[in-house]
């Protein structure tokens, strides 16, 4: 299924539930769309979210509200029946909105062009954390509920553990050669993947973030920018050159293109809730929508078996890390006076 959104698409993002998907748009506006296997995405709400360019956008509250967040450095919360603005925060970071994440069913997470990443509390309806730990743009986060670390990587090159818990930054890789642009969590817990400017996969072991301990260069030269787990053995990448490939990890292979969006790099990859559908887009104004078991059929014989050997003897220790590198910048925690009003009416 296609669908031609007009304008650029910036992010996308499946309702937890039902079968509903929402873009972000370089336009401001927010759109959300109904789709089913067998007929044409039909457009039930259009909302104009932003001053700026919508960039980042997630349902939140079950599904009933949406999320979206923008260079005009505000955070809005839109209801999805009615399209109305349940909430606005104006001045939600100090530098342009570049991503948002739902950690919990009252959490989620905000980065900035900046390196700030903010976490946001929509029962006390404030920001409970802040993290001055990048010098460059969030380009993605993903989180762990069981040891609550919220990982991010960086235009600076860098990944960083932030530990919720103790409200601190647990660990920071040592700079690698270029951007990092995606990141998920593999190996039940224990390998953490990112995709970087130069297409090269960095694997970090858990515990163990200051230097990777594998690298995968098979999609080089095109970057990765978007990183989907689709099991603890494989992922699924976006890459410049509009490929979505399957990959293997450890051992570390690229099992079989998939599809092909475009000609134009992959901006971001998304599964629907019941993971029957995969969501893609692209530096074009087109939104596709694959049938995941159609793009996966004959993988099943191509995946290796040789993942439990392969992994390094040392993934057995977690939280090793300790006295993470101090960011160059300091620590920048903004108290706005609208943080205790928003999400009030969630």
């Amino acid at each position: 299924m296609e669908i031609n959104l007009g304008s650029l698409p910036f992010d996308i993002d499946f309702h937890p539930s039902d079968h509903l998907l929402s873009a972000a748009l370089i336009t401001g506006d927010l759109l959300l769309y109904r789709y089913t296997a067998d007929s044409t995405p039909q457009r039930v709400l259009e909302v104009h979210a932003h001053t700026e360019s919508c960039r980042a956008v997630r349902f939140i509250n079950d599904g009933r509200a949406i999320v979206s967040g923008s260079p005009d450095r505000s955070i809005l919360a839109t209801d999805v029946e009615t399209g109305s603005a349940i909430a606005r925060l104006e001045d939600a970071h100090e530098d342009a909105i570049n991503k948002i994440i739902s950690l919990t069913n009252s959490t989620i997470a905000s980065g900035d062009d900046g390196g700030c990443i903010k976490v946001w509390d929509t029962r006390q309806r404030t920001c409970t954390n802040s993290f001055k730990v990048h010098e460059e743009y969030i380009s993605d986060m993903t989180f762990t509920s069981d040891s609550m670390k919220l990982l991010g990587t960086s235009g600076d090159g860098t990944l960083s553990v932030c530990n919720l818990r103790r409200n601190k930054v647990q660990s920071q890789s040592e700079f690698s050669e270029d951007e990092l642009l995606s990141v998920v969590i593999m190996k039940n817990g224990r390998k953490v993947v990112c995709g970087s400017q130069t297409g090269t996969l960095l694997l970090y072991s858990w515990g163990y973030f200051k230097d990777c301990s594998d690298r995968f260069v098979d999609l080089s030269p095109n970057s990765v920018d978007a990183l989907l787990k689709l099991d603890e053995d494989r992922i699924i990448t976006g890459s410049e050159n509009g490929l979505i490939n399957l990959v293997n990890i450890l051992p570390n292979r690229i099992v079989q293109p998939i599809a092909e969006h475009s000609e134009y790099p992959v901006e971001r990859l998304a599964f629907s809730h019941d993971r029957k559908f995969l969501g893609s887009i692209a530096h074009d104004p087109v939104m596709k929508i694959w049938d995941l078991e159609d793009l996966l059929q004959g993988s099943e014989n191509n995946t290796g078996s040789q993942a439990a050997a392969a992994e390094d003897s040392d993934d057995s220790e977690m939280d090793v890390d300790v006295n993470p590198p101090k960011s160059t910048k300091g620590s920048k925690t903004k108290n706005s006076s609208t943080d205790n009003s928003f999400f009030s009416d969630l």
